[in-house]
């Protein structure tokens, strides 16, 4: 099978086919950085790294880019309000959203280009679109006349005259159409601005995206992606202002799904949202990613402390598997060789991925096969089991959670950084845990069975599990 992808602009999944054989060009819309990235960004940012990683696994070259919006509204509101001027204020949050998305796994794209390093394309792309009659100027401002462009609404899948009835657009009455947007804004008073042919002032946003995808992937590339309120007016917008340019654009348009609060779609307008830095503050990085990728791409994800804890025992589960098997010195290597069922289940793997990056279906794999090394594990440690066996499926279960982005840590590393976590939240040190099982050790030496069970109790009500083995007592946290 070969890997399919839903396309919002046919409505269907198609098969992927890049302009040139093994190469894949993709632009994905990036945040406007005028505050910390919330869950809502990192989905999509999990999600079309995840379709890089997995490209790439396939032997295709792909060259990525990602922007920044470092020019807006609310950039320069916030920045007016702080004092501070407003590229000064984007590249903190660029600085802020590397930060988040590189401790969830996420790849640094090929390129990353900003907004205000293209003002002078933008220029010359209005200029263009001014001469062959898709935009007009007034009173220093440039729009786009959506009546002159015939598949308005095409990617979305709305009929202009529809549009134009229900519009809720604020009446502009210098634009010939309610639903005509902006190219050019003129400046007010103490915002930033550049010289153009229509006076003092900025580019608006839709503009953007149209120039630096075309610098950096050509007038045609592959993939387009973004988040599913991006549909209209960002991308619509887009392919109107770049194909009347010649530019064929996009081939493939792919959009995530909505994270939730509630039922409701998370959003900074509704103030129910989190950002990626609080749920990186209680919960390892890689137990977010894993939760983003649980369910299919498209569809709706619900957030809450309940999911993550589930997802919490779902990857530590996974970990410990891992650990499980080196402490039998098993370590799997490069050249450890797959066995047939192993192999088959890797094939599983890959005919999920390939319909449309169905990366729920996918996990549901990777934990097969953990469960798959446990069992061997178990056999192993009898003598019912051949080492050979155990390596082959510790390496699938790498080299699987690899291709989405998971189970790169060394065990040792991910339980410590959980443990770490667990105890500042429980207020405990390692050191304390040590001092109360060693209480415990005493009580029960003197047969004070209820002050040992005291003991033991009051650490699982702080999430430190006890294990009783060989005359002597292991400790472990547990979500």
């Amino acid at each position: 099978m070969s890997l399919v992808l839903f396309n919002t602009m046919t409505g269907k999944k198609e098969e992927f086919a890049p302009l040139e054989q093994g190469r894949a060009k993709l632009y994905v819309c990036g945040p406007t950085v005028y505050d910390d990235a919330h869950i809502g960004h990192a989905r999509a940012v999990v999600v079309f790294d995840t379709l890089v990683r997995y490209l790439r696994e396939t032997g295709i070259e792909v060259n990525y880019v990602r922007n920044f919006t470092d020019l807006d509204d609310k950039i320069i509101n916030r920045a007016n309000e702080e004092g501070i001027p407003y590229l000064e204020l984007a590249e903190r949050h660029i600085r802020s959203f590397h930060a988040d998305m590189d401790a969830l796994g996420a790849l640094r794209p090929d390129h990353e280009p900003r907004a205000t390093q293209f003002i002078g394309q933008m220029i010359e792309d209005i200029q263009a679109l001014i001469a062959k009659g898709h935009a007009y100027a007034v009173d220093g401002d440039v729009y786009f006349a959506v009546d002159t462009w015939p598949e308005y609404g095409k990617l979305s899948g709305r009929n202009l005259e529809d549009m134009r009835a229900g519009a809720r657009i604020e009446v502009d009455d210098r634009k010939r159409n309610p639903l005509d947007f902006a190219l050019w804004k003129s400046s007010k008073p103490g915002e930033p601005s550049w010289t153009s042919p229509w006076g003092e002032g900025r580019p608006g946003w839709h503009i953007e995206c149209s120039v630096m995808s075309n610098h950096y992937l050509g007038a045609e590339f592959d993939i387009h992606g973004g988040g599913h309120d991006l549909i209209f007016p960002h991308h619509e917008n887009e392919l109107a202002q770049a194909a009347p340019l010649g530019r064929k654009f996009a081939r493939y348009w792919l959009h995530n799904g909505f994270v939730r609060i509630n039922h409701e779609k998370m959003s900074k307008s509704l103030k129910n949202f989190f950002t990626v830095k609080e749920a990186r503050e209680r919960f390892h990085p890689e137990v977010v990613r894993l939760f983003l990728l649980s369910k299919h791409y498209r569809g709706p994800i619900d957030f809450s402390d309940e999911s993550l804890q589930e997802t919490e025992r779902s990857l530590d589960r996974a970990y410990r598997a891992l650990q499980e098997a080196r402490e039998l010195g098993i370590v799997p290597a490069a050249e450890t060789p797959d066995i047939p069922e192993s192999s088959a289940l890797r094939a599983r793997f890959r005919e999920a991925m390939d319909d449309d990056l169905n990366t729920a279906r996918a996990l549901g794999h990777v934990f097969e096969a953990v469960r798959e090394l446990n069992r061997l594990t178990d056999e192993t440690r009898t003598g019912q089991t051949a080492p050979a066996a155990v390596a082959a499926w510790a390496k699938t279960v790498a080299d699987l959670g690899s291709v989405l982005g998971l189970l790169s840590l060394d065990p040792a590393d991910y339980f410590a950084a959980r443990q770490d976590r667990a105890m500042a939240e429980a207020d405990l040190t390692p050191d304390r845990i040590e001092a109360m099982i060693q209480a415990r050790t005493e009580a029960r030496a003197r047969k004070d069975w209820a002050e040992a069970d005291r003991i033991r109790d009051e650490l699982k009500a702080r999430n430190v599990v006890l294990e009783d083995a060989g005359g002597q007592t292991k400790w472990r946290i547990v979500s």
